[in-house]
C-alpha cells in the first residue's frame, strides 16, 4: 500500500467534509445522539469553516491518499501558548482503518509539533470511543484527564484529554 502524506488543498474540501460525515456517522451511534453527531458535523466540518481553517497558518491539515484516493485526514494547532500541539482532528475512511495509516498521521503531527518547539502533544478524544482511545495508546498517549464540555444546544463533550511527550527534535532523528 502507497500512502502519500501532503497539506490539505481547498480542492480537497468537499471529500473531507464526506469522510468525517461518514466516519461519524460509523463511530458515533450508541455513543451519542444522532441530533449530536449532526450539530458536531454542522459545528465543525462546515465547508466555510474548513476554507476558513486552510487560510490559518497556525492550523496545519494533512491528508494520507492510497492510490490516489483520501484515505484519511488530521489537523493540528498550537495550544498552551505553544508549548503543546492538540492533535485536534485525525480520521480514517473505516474500510482503510488498522492498516497503520492513522499511525502515519500522527508522525506527521508530531513532526508539526517539534518544528513549532512544543513538547507535548495532547487531544481530546471521547470516553466511550473505545477503539481509538485503545488506538491513541498504541501509539503512546495516556489519559491525562477527564473534561465535560459543555457545546451548546443541550449537548457536551465527555472527553478524555490524552497526552504523549515529544522528545525534543535532536533526539527524534
Amino acid at each position: 500500500m502507497n500512502v502519500l502524506i501532503t497539506p490539505v488543498s481547498v480542492a480537497d474540501v468537499d471529500s473531507l467534509v464526506a469522510l468525517a460525515r461518514q466516519v461519524w456517522q460509523r463511530t458515533y451511534p450508541g455513543i451519542i445522539s444522532q441530533e449530536q453527531i449532526d450539530y458536531m458535523l454542522a459545528q465543525r466540518y462546515g465547508r466555510d469553516r474548513l476554507l476558513a481553517e486552510l487560510e490559518d497558518p497556525g492550523i496545519w491539515w494533512d491528508k494520507a491518499t492510497v492510490d490516489g484516493c483520501l484515505a484519511a485526514f488530521s489537523s493540528c494547532i498550537a495550544v498552551a501558548g505553544g508549548s503543546e500541539m492538540k492533535l485536534d482532528k485525525l480520521y480514517v475512511d473505516p474500510l482503510r482503518q488498522h492498516g497503520g495509516i492513522g499511525g502515519r498521521l500522527i508522525e506527521e503531527v508530531e513532526r508539526h509539533a517539534r518544528a513549532a518547539d512544543c513538547r507535548t502533544l495532547i487531544l481530546a478524544v471521547n470516553k466511550r470511543n473505545e477503539p481509538a482511545i485503545a488506538a491513541y495508546r498504541r501509539y503512546g498517549f495516556v489519559v491525562r484527564d477527564s473534561v465535560c464540555v459543555d457545546i451548546g444546544h443541550g449537548f457536551v463533550m465527555d472527553d478524555f484529554i490524552m497526552s504523549k511527550s515529544l522528545p525534543p527534535a535532536a533526539a527524534s532523528l
